[in-house]
């Protein structure tokens, strides 16, 4: 009877750990792949400033897409076959070019090869008028070249493997008018829908933001 007792009482033990590591194992493996979508697909990002407006608001959570442009191999600078190139309007999310440690996110204005001029806030690519819908001008004051680069600029040629990239805000954005063009490899993925949205001053939820696409 003791015998018995025993051995019913070394299997619930060996069946207790059994479930343990299962658990453990679900636990490691979920890890994993979070990791793995985070690092190669999809990953989220939360809007700090208001250089995007009103596309991109201070509060907007989004989800970028990170393979569209070739996933890049971690711990090196090579990227898998990408699905296409990246366009002129495109909303891109980088590593900014004097501190890789940060996310920057921009339109893409200027691809190889274009000359990007700004003249009196109007931009010109490749000597033609180029407006977006969504560029907004919340001064009318326009500031000459000799003060600040915001609204009289270049031309400037974007060299081969970089992007030229400004925000929808256009008079409150820091962008490649002042530190220059965004390098293929700083590229991280293509912003598309924005998942969240949350106003700090109101303490509100943004629910007609939630779940518009980016474009």
């Amino acid at each position: 009877m003791e015998k018995t007792a025993d051995t019913l009482v070394a299997r619930t033990e060996l069946g207790a750990k059994s479930k343990i590591r299962e658990y453990a194992e679900s636990i490691l493996w979920a890890v994993v792949l979070a990791l793995v979508i985070r690092v190669c697909v999809i990953q989220s990002f939360k809007i700090p400033s208001g250089s995007m407006e009103d596309t991109l608001v201070i509060g907007d959570c989004l989800l970028v897409n990170k393979f569209v442009y070739g996933i890049r191999v971690p711990f090196s600078e090579l990227r898998l076959p990408k699905l296409r190139e990246p366009r002129r309007g495109d909303v891109i999310v980088f590593k900014y070019p004097e501190d890789r440690s940060k996310d920057f996110i921009k339109r893409l204005i200027g691809v190889p090869g274009d000359e990007i001029m700004v003249r009196d806030k109007h931009v010109y690519v490749n000597g033609t008028l180029y407006q977006n819908p969504h560029q907004v001008h919340k001064d009318q004051r326009i500031l000459s070249q000799e003060l600040t680069l915001r609204d009289n600029f270049g031309p400037v040629r974007v060299p081969a493997n970089a992007y030229f990239v400004m925000g929808d805000n256009r008079d409150n954005s820091y962008d490649s008018r002042f530190w220059g063009f965004v390098g293929t490899a700083d590229v991280v993925g293509l912003a598309f829908i924005k998942y969240w949205s949350w106003d700090q001053d109101e303490w509100r939820v943004r629910w007609q933001r939630i779940g518009k696409l980016i474009d």
